[in-house]
C-alpha cells in the first residue's frame, strides 16, 4: 500500500480509535459496577470523563486541520 495519508486522515483515525476505546472502557465499567467494585468503577469513570473532555478539543482541532488543508 503506497498511498500516503494526509495529516487529517491520520488524526481522524486516532480520533475514531479514541471513541472506540472510550466505548469499550464504558462496557467494562458497567461490568465492574455490576460486580460491586464501585471504587474501581469511579476511577475508570474519572478517566472516561477526561477522554470525553479531550474528544471535543480533538474534534475541533481536526476540523481546523481539514479547513487549512483545502
Amino acid at each position: 500500500m503506497s498511498k500516503e495519508y494526509s495529516l487529517s486522515d491520520l488524526l481522524e483515525r486516532i480520533y475514531e480509535n479514541q471513541l472506540a476505546l472510550e466505548a469499550g472502557l464504558m462496557e467494562l465499567t458497567l461490568q465492574i459496577e455490576n460486580q460491586g467494585f464501585i471504587e474501581t468503577s469511579n476511577n475508570v469513570r474519572g478517566a472516561l470523563f477526561i477522554i470525553g473532555e479531550n474528544a471535543g478539543h480533538i474534534k475541533q482541532g481536526l476540523a481546523k486541520v481539514r479547513r487549512n488543508s483545502l
